[in-house]
């Protein structure tokens, strides 16, 4: 199993620990400042349900964006952000 692996498994122990499913989970992420990666982001997620807020930086060089949706089970959130890894520069907190 290589970290990634573990880093996931270990995530997936803590969702299942840590709330009731399905539920209403925040996912954090920080994107360079850039309109295609933020459009990336927004279209991993249903425009319809997620609640997608975003912040710029002081200097203007990043995004921060929090996105809050229904999640059925553990195994979501961990596809969510598995599917996020394909944006270059992302970072998931």
């Amino acid at each position: 199993m290589d970290s990634r692996e573990e880093k996931y498994e270990k995530l997936k122990i803590q969702l299942e620990e840590g709330f009731e499913w399905p539920t209403l989970y925040m996912f954090k992420f920080i994107i360079p400042a850039d309109n295609e990666k933020l459009a990336q982001i927004e279209s991993l997620f249903n425009s319809k349900e997620a609640q997608i807020n975003t912040r710029e930086s002081s200097k203007g060089n990043f995004i921060s964006v929090t996105v809050k949706e229904m999640m059925m089970s553990p195994q979501r959130v961990i596809d969510r952000y598995v599917e996020s890894e394909s944006i270059e520069g992302i970072i998931s907190l």
